[in-house]
């Protein structure tokens, strides 16, 4: 008999975490798709990227303070740190797209949030299931899918981007956005392969 319970309310934040990652996601989603939408999607984004930042420093807290975690407290770190990284490059897309003034919906840009949000929904059913290695390997299997998607759709992005004589504001406007969408999806990737890493070395 543990004469120390472990804390198991760390899994409950972790779910927390991903929940604003997909919610963050589908915000992103909705601004390229309706641009007219922009300040009012900046703040919501903004509002869940701040939520996260007290989660992570609550997480960190917890560690501190617990005699006994669930898992390695390294591991805790890493998974929140990893999570809250991509709501905050998630954020600083949403803030880009804002201070770059974009006006007009972006086809290359909503499959990039599309990924996304699929990516987050992925994600949530991998931190619910982190107890369980198998759901967890498929699902950081198909996060590494959606992350070779979105590479797919950078290139066709970057190739539409240099097609003609195009006007090299627009070009630098677009080619930092398509960098940040793309590196959340790689950090999504980071992010699979924490859970599976962490899930495999508690089974």
């Amino acid at each position: 008999m543990r004469l120390i319970p472990r804390d198991e309310a760390f899994f409950g934040m972790f779910n927390d975490l991903a929940r604003r990652l997909t919610s963050s996601a589908r915000l992103l989603n909705q601004l390229f798709e309706d641009p007219s939408r922009m300040n009012e999607l900046v703040t919501a984004i903004k509002a869940l990227e701040h939520e996260a930042d007290v989660l992570t420093r609550d997480v960190i807290k917890r560690i501190d303070e617990s005699f006994v975690t669930p898992i390695d407290r390294e591991d805790i770190y890493l998974l929140a740190s990893r999570l809250d990284d991509v709501i905050d490059l998630m954020d600083g897309s949403a803030r880009r797209a804002q201070m770059f003034k974009i006006t007009e919906s972006n086809p290359y840009a909503v499959r990039l949030t599309e990924a996304l949000v699929e990516a987050g929904q992925v994600i949530e059913v991998a931190v619910v299931n982190l107890k369980k290695p198998r759901i967890v390997t498929e699902k950081a299997v198909e996060v590494k899918q959606l992350e070779e998607r979105g590479d797919g759709i950078y290139h066709d992005a970057m190739g539409a981007l240099f097609e003609g004589a195009p006007d090299p504001i627009v070009v630098i406007k677009w080619k930092e956005l398509y960098d940040t969408l793309e590196n959340a999806l790689d950090l999504c990737e980071d992010v699979a392969n924490a859970l599976e890493s962490i899930s495999l070395k508690n089974s």
